[in-house]
């Protein structure tokens, strides 16, 4: 009896959909490094799930109920940065920046993980984007400027990880691309240039799926080109 009770504390079910819901006791921390930690998730005895992720065991994703999912403060933030160049039309901002995992420099918007500063901010979206915006182009959003939100929280790739990002816009006006550099990259981040893309060259790069040297890119390359294709063609 004492294992049924046991296992019935560390098991839930939700009687109403049938879906798993996991306790503390039913995940085990399989690596913790700095970045990236991997959870072991025992949804049923003798079932096992694997769960890559940002977050301490206690703020995992798979822990936090229903108004706790909906609510949550995403990971990341991803913004869509359009350059408004005097004379020109917009330009879409990207970068190529090493992906370890993957071995290659890829073309990507500008990006980075929300601090814990941020967080304590009246918007933390925003700051995180203005913030991350300075760290990998140089450039500083002016008061003039519009950042918005245009996603609170997208999951990356829910299959194998509870990663999640906000998606942004930055419209920034400026009289050259002067001040557009690399030198503020932090910790193991790795630049090698940047691609100002007009909407012409949005759409080759959304249809085809590969950059100007053949080499594929993250979905959430693809989704910032179908937004800035959409909103600025």
């Amino acid at each position: 009896m004492a294992d049924a009770n046991e296992k019935n504390m560390i098991f839930e079910e939700d009687t109403r959909t049938g879906k798993p819901r996991y306790t503390e006791e039913s995940v085990d921390t399989l690596c913790d490094a700095k970045y990236v930690r991997l959870y072991d998730l025992r949804y049923a005895e003798g079932r096992h799930y694997c769960d890559a992720s940002r977050r301490v065991k206690s703020e995992l994703v798979a822990l936090k109920s229903d108004e706790e999912f909906r609510t949550m403060m995403p990971d990341a933030v991803t913004i869509a940065v359009v350059v408004i160049l005097p004379g020109e039309t917009p330009k879409l901002l990207l970068n190529y920046e090493f992906r370890y995992p993957i071995g290659q420099y890829l073309l990507s918007p500008i990006a980075g993980l929300i601090d814990p500063e941020d967080r304590d901010r009246e918007n933390p979206l925003v700051e995180a984007a203005i913030r991350e915006i300075h760290e990998e182009c140089g450039l500083v959003v002016k008061p003039t400027d519009k950042v918005t939100v245009l996603n609170p929280c997208a999951l990356s790739s829910p299959g194998m990880t509870d990663e999640s990002n906000a998606f942004l816009c930055a419209e920034i006006t400026l009289d050259n691309t002067e001040d557009v550099r690399q030198d503020g990259a932090v910790g193991t981040e790795l630049f090698a240039g940047f691609e100002l893309v007009d909407v012409a060259e949005a759409e080759r790069l959304f249809q085809s799926g590969r950059d100007r040297y053949g080499n594929f890119f993250s979905l959430a390359t693809w989704a910032v080109l179908g937004y800035f294709i959409r909103e600025y063609r």
